[in-house]
């Protein structure tokens, strides 16, 4: 850690260039965000009005954006996500009490009290069940957590697909590695700690995916057969030099009252699996699922077969696409992206909520964007679904035409244009 007010100086020097470019992905030859940084500094100053030789330091956590495999990590399958440069940024110190301070910009400070790590009723799907949750699992794995003041501002929109949860998990597991454990937990441990908390504290049942993709950074296909000891690949990505952005648009789909839908998703598919004799359908083969169909489908209801189909296809087509990558042909991928995205709308079905005729906002953001595409590119409902994103990979030479009709339709600023970061969690300075 550094003293407070030497974080500045370090800004002002040009110290934290190289690493605030990375993180931005900013462009060969242009200024990183210096004042982003300071704006976090002058919040921190005068939320908590820490002493100038207090020990302090920097810290950032991206939102992730889903490639391949959606809903397949929860059933112990494939996936392939990435980090993007849409990140929170944060400072933080340790505080010397019992209580974990963290004013969210725009937000009353939060705070959690260190005496009592264990899941509270009140605070469920809460942030104070994520801090506390996560500050629980670290005290679990012999590192008692300390209290700390954090002053956090985020580019990582809610309900904008690219998991401002997941991203908080991650900054959040951060700092408490950083000041509790010496930084002795890897990126994998760091997200698990994350989907525990979301787990058992915040009471969403999620897989693992959003939390590696924020904690690692890059490109990663992840193998999750092993929940608990993850195969983590990188893989290099330059979309650009391919000729194609990467977009996620905004829908506009009203987040709330969603829960259910996403639970279901799991619930169903690890009830196909009971039925024919596994957990997770990763531990159900493919040929016993197709032989049991028929009586699967009077037990379990065909939504919850089509879902299960879906898996089976899509594990497939996360690690097709993830090798196409690595080898380079992104075309290949672009095909498979296109299967991964028809498979998610006509069989997980998690495109429109159940029931919902008045209002279906993914469906017309991806009919807007097929138009827009002009039979080139492709694009994919993003993340859990329902409501929130999409995904288009835009060859550049229609990415401004394409920007401006998915915005004339969807309203203005629906349309976010992405880059890849290199680098998941991290301490920036300290």
């Amino acid at each position: 850690m550094f003293p407070f007010l030497q974080l500045f100086k370090l800004l002002e020097d040009g110290a934290l260039d190289e690493k605030l470019s990375t993180l931005a992905c900013t462009p060969a030859g242009a200024a990183p965000d210096r004042d982003r940084v300071r704006h976090v500094l002058d919040g921190f100053k005068d939320t908590f009005h820490p002493a100038d030789d207090a020990p302090a330091a920097l810290f950032s956590a991206p939102g992730r954006t889903e490639l391949g495999g959606n809903h397949t990590d929860h059933q112990h399958g494939h996936v392939l996500a990435a980090s993007v440069n849409l990140d929170l940024l944060s400072c933080a110190a340790p505080n010397g009490s019992r209580m974990i301070r963290i004013c969210s910009e725009g937000w009353p400070v939060l705070e959690v009290d260190l005496d009592r790590l264990e899941p509270v009723a009140e605070e469920i799907n809460s942030t104070g069940a994520l801090v506390r949750g996560i500050a629980a699992r670290i005290g679990q794995l012999g590192y008692p957590p300390v209290g700390f003041d954090a002053y956090i501002v985020s580019d990582v929109l809610p309900g904008s697909g690219l998991s401002s949860s997941a991203a908080y998990e991650t900054l959040i597991g951060v700092i408490l590695n950083h000041f509790s454990c010496g930084d002795a937990l890897d990126a994998v441990a760091i997200a698990q700690i994350g989907q525990y908390a979301e787990n058992v504290f915040f009471g969403k049942p999620c897989g693992l995916m959003d939390q590696m993709a924020s904690s690692v950074g890059g490109a990663v296909a992840i193998d999750f057969a092993d929940p608990a000891k993850p195969v983590v690949r990188q893989i290099p990505v330059d979309l650009e030099s391919k000729g194609y952005a990467l977009c996620i648009i905004d829908s506009g789909a009203d987040h709330a009252d969603l829960t259910d839908e996403y639970a279901a998703i799991p619930a169903e598919m690890k009830a196909v699996a009971s039925f024919c004799g596994g957990d997770v359908l990763r531990n159900v083969p493919e040929e016993t699922f197709w032989k049991m169909l028929p009586s699967a489908r009077v037990a379990t209801g065909d939504r919850a077969i089509l879902r299960a189909i879906h898996y089976y296809s899509d594990d497939r087509c996360a690690v097709e696409e993830a090798d196409a990558l690595a080898a380079g042909d992104f075309d290949a991928f672009l095909n498979l992206a296109k299967a991964s995205g028809i498979s998610s709308w006509t069989m997980l079905q998690n495109v429109c909520p159940a029931g919902a005729t008045k209002e279906q906002a993914v469906s017309v953001a991806l009919a807007v964007a097929q138009a827009a595409l002009k039979g080139r590119g492709g694009c994919r409902v993003h993340g859990g679904g329902f409501a929130g994103t999409i995904q288009a990979f835009v060859p550049l030479d229609l990415l401004d035409g394409f920007k401006a009709e998915t915005e004339r339709v969807l309203g203005q600023g629906r349309c976010h244009v992405l880059s890849i970061r290199s680098v998941g969690g991290c301490v920036v300075a300290g």
